[in-house]
């Protein structure tokens, strides 16, 4: 069985409740959304990178642990687009492991739940033009945020904002996740100002206001990519 994987590298976590964990990223090729914020849109074709066997795949990994490793990130790209190839390739290793998904796609996401020990699903709003559908899109999301939690997977949210995003949509996408998600006492957003943070210079006053709206509702973090500040993968 073979995967089209655009790169394997081992580095410092950026993003989310995670961050700063030394992780190896396994990036899979190939997307279902077309965001307009992808900071990796080589990523979004199919047969990018690599054509990689789950052997292949193994040994990769292997030579990539060091003293400080905590764990894999199966990233993209959609990961779960390639659900199969992910779910032998977890059979059999003995690492902890993050998805980071879109998380539109819940059934996939069922086949792999008992390999998968974290979760970082990326809510997306209207404006990150990511489909036609926006409204199926969050119901997906929400279906695959519930399907983490009722088996007991470390899940946390993160939702992308632009200077131009509204403080109600934020505040809208907070409320909805308490409505929907039956368990959302240990549930966190993660608030994530787009990439450059030079964007935000006359902004900033935004993100308390998003964080302020969002924990009328749940937990939540306002962090930015720190692997981009940082200047590593």
């Amino acid at each position: 069985m073979k995967s089209y994987i655009s790169e394997v590298f081992s580095s410092i976590q950026g993003e989310g409740k995670l961050l700063g964990r030394r992780q190896i990223f396994i990036r899979f090729s190939g997307c279902n959304l077309n965001c307009n914020y992808c900071d990796t849109p080589e990523s979004r074709n199919p047969i990018f990178g690599r054509n990689t066997s789950v052997d292949q795949l193994y040994r990769d990994v292997e030579k990539l642990i060091t003293s400080d490793f905590h764990s894999i990130s199966l990233t993209g790209g959609e990961p779960l687009l390639h659900v199969d190839f992910i779910k032998e390739f977890l059979k059999n290793i003995d690492y902890e492991v993050l998805i980071e998904t879109n998380g539109s796609l819940p059934d996939e996401l069922e086949k792999i739940v008992d390999f998968i020990d974290y979760a970082s699903v990326d809510i997306k709003l209207p404006e990150h033009e990511s489909v036609s559908n926006w409204d199926s899109l969050l119901v997906h999301e929400l279906k695959s945020i519930n399907l983490l939690i009722e088996e007991g997977i470390n899940t946390y949210c993160k939702l992308v904002v632009f200077p131009s995003t509204k403080v109600d949509t934020v505040g809208f996408i907070a409320s909805k996740l308490v409505q929907e998600v039956k368990d959302n006492s240990e549930l966190s957003l993660i608030i994530q100002p787009k990439s450059p943070l030079n964007n935000w210079k006359n902004n900033h006053h935004k993100l308390f206001e998003f964080s302020e709206r969002s924990g009328e509702y749940l937990d939540v973090l306002v962090i930015p990519q720190i692997h981009k500040l940082l200047k590593i993968r």
